[in-house]
């Protein structure tokens, strides 16, 4: 699909701003080793993709926008690189294709892509870091039972309800993102004095 060069230049726009986030937020929160330092930034960045797509909504823009962002990180600073980028885009594509499963923009999409890229940002560590850091499955488990342990105050016994609690925090955080994204996008158009951002 081509694009028009306004809409090139409006994804880069998006795609920078995302970038911008994970290089200037990112590094900070990693830092201070935030827990689900992920999740907030997958929210976040993709909270700026979707307002992206409200200007560009045409199949495909999404992605674009997370290719850019993917670029940008190479900036950041710090050896271990290849996660987070691996990330970023992983998580534009669950966002895509969800978007794509609808003819046009809606609130409901909106919420659905930031939440299922969301939920993405829980299952990352056993794929990259089986297949790209050498992990082993139990450890990353263990971790991840440790996090929810700490999170929630539960036994890390208890890795039933630990699993179900972190699915359902990271599915509201990123429902929660995508529900901002569609009223923050509106508000931009709304201040840029457009009628809607479906029409650029």
């Amino acid at each position: 699909m081509k694009f028009t060069t306004r809409q090139l230049v409006t994804m880069a726009v998006f795609g920078a701003l995302w970038g911008v986030v994970e290089i200037s937020l990112g590094s900070v929160l990693h830092a201070i080793n935030i827990p689900l330092t992920g999740l907030a930034l997958s929210t976040i960045g993709l909270l700026v993709a979707l307002i992206g797509r409200l200007f560009v909504p045409r199949r495909g823009s999404t992605f674009f926008i997370g290719v850019i962002a993917t670029v940008l990180k190479l900036f950041s600073i710090g050896s271990i690189l290849i996660g987070p980028m691996i990330g970023i885009l992983t998580e534009a594509l669950v966002a895509e294709l969800i978007l794509d499963i609808f003819p046009k923009p809606t609130r409901l999409a909106f919420i659905l892509a930031i939440a299922g890229a969301a939920l993405w940002t829980l299952i990352q560590p056993f794929v990259t870091g089986l297949l790209i850091f050498g992990r082993n499955l139990l450890s990353i488990w263990l971790d991840t039972l440790d996090l929810g342990s700490h999170l929630f105050g539960l036994s890390s016994q208890a890795a039933l309800w630990i699993v179900l609690a972190l699915v359902l925090l990271h599915l509201a955080i990123g429902a929660l993102g995508g529900w901002l994204a569609w009223s923050l996008g509106h508000l931009v158009s709304a201040r840029l004095g457009r009628r809607s951002p479906e029409t650029v």
